[in-house]
């Protein structure tokens, strides 16, 4: 299967927001509009889409939420599509979503992560289209810490060059902002320190594939169905696996990722990355130990603590990009190229 590239987003270019899982509730509904602002202040046109409420953990019925994502995702007129944020129960819209129908019509960039890695990565292991995981819109008024890009960053950059992110070397070490208080908040709070962890060992990794993957709670449902499957996945190229976890204690994460590798899922990797989380621990298994004991068996190198994940700050992932990670005592980088 060939990786395809939606085109490069330009000033002028139509953006629609939807919600396919969690719709925006009133309180919080001022960020909304200071990230639509903000994305419009770049030129973009952007279209709020009709499933946004936020009322209930749906934005509306499933119906309505595959027609309303097909729709922007099939409408040339459409050039990116960024939902609020996750939510819970997303996979809902599986059997809805006619994915060969959207993989027919020109290619539309897809962003988002947490529950809308059900989405995302779907996509691009059916159809070839590349997608983004990282920075929902509701994120993306945050000013990007040195060393990372954003979401819009990648949609709009040249293909066929590579891009390099490198780790911070700070993160939040908890909580979440208040936008019901602060709507306009840009500034990320990034207190604790620390870098990416070898957990399989010692030694420098040098290490290159075709990225795939997401939040671990989230794909661990897909296992063993079609939707997860990456045997036809960019030939038989090597692939960079990332996975992270919300909020799951250790012991359910380690279930979740035997699970996706006995179902094949890291079959092809040459490197598996593990966003940083503040889940909980088990009383005898850390989250770490939790990776290790599903994923050692693999015999790859296998990176902790990336900016992936549920941790701010956030650095996005491109399903079906090139990548090549470094990690060595002096650098910790990813270059990806969208090629």
């Amino acid at each position: 299967m060939t990786v395809r590239y939606p085109r490069p987003l330009r000033p002028g270019d139509r953006i629609g927001v939807t919600s396919p899982s969690s719709g925006v509730p009133e309180e919080l509904r001022g960020r909304l509009d200071v990230a639509v602002r903000d994305l419009e202040a770049l030129g973009y046109e952007v279209v709020v889409g009709r499933c946004m409420d936020g009322s209930t953990h749906i934005s509306a019925p499933a119906a309505e939420r595959a027609a309303e994502l097909t729709e922007m995702l099939t409408d040339p007129a459409i050039r990116a599509v960024i939902p609020p944020w996750g939510g819970e129960t997303a996979i809902d819209l599986m059997p809805l979503l006619d994915f060969e129908e959207i993989g027919r019509a020109e290619p539309t960039w897809l962003a988002g992560w947490s529950d809308i890695s059900v989405l995302t990565t779907p996509l691009t292991l059916l159809t070839g289209v590349a997608t983004v995981h990282g920075n929902n819109l509701m994120d993306t008024p945050y000013r990007t810490p040195e060393g990372l890009t954003s979401w819009l960053d990648i949609v709009t950059a040249a293909q066929g060059e590579p891009f390099r992110q490198t780790p911070p070397g700070r993160h939040r070490s908890g909580g979440w902002d208040d936008w019901a208080a602060h709507p306009g908040i840009r500034d990320l709070t990034l207190d604790a320190e620390g870098t990416w962890t070898r957990l399989d060992g010692t030694g420098d990794v040098d290490a290159e594939g075709r990225l795939i993957g997401g939040c671990i709670e989230i794909l661990a449902n897909l296992t063993g169905t079609p939707y997860l499957d990456t045997s036809r996945f960019a030939g038989s190229e090597p692939l960079l696996v990332y996975v992270e976890a919300c909020e799951d204690n250790a012991f359910e994460i380690c279930r979740n990722l035997h699970g996706m590798r006995l179902a094949g899922f890291f079959d092809r990797a040459a490197a598996v990355l593990v966003g940083r989380t503040h889940a909980p621990d088990s009383r005898t298994l850390t989250q770490h130990e939790a990776v290790l004991d599903a994923l050692g068996p693999l015999g790859v190198p296998v990176i902790a603590d990336v900016e992936c994940g549920h941790v701010p700050p956030y650095l996005p992932l491109v399903n079906g990009a090139r990548g090549r990670v470094v990690h060595t005592a002096a650098r910790s980088e990813i270059v990806q190229t969208l090629d």
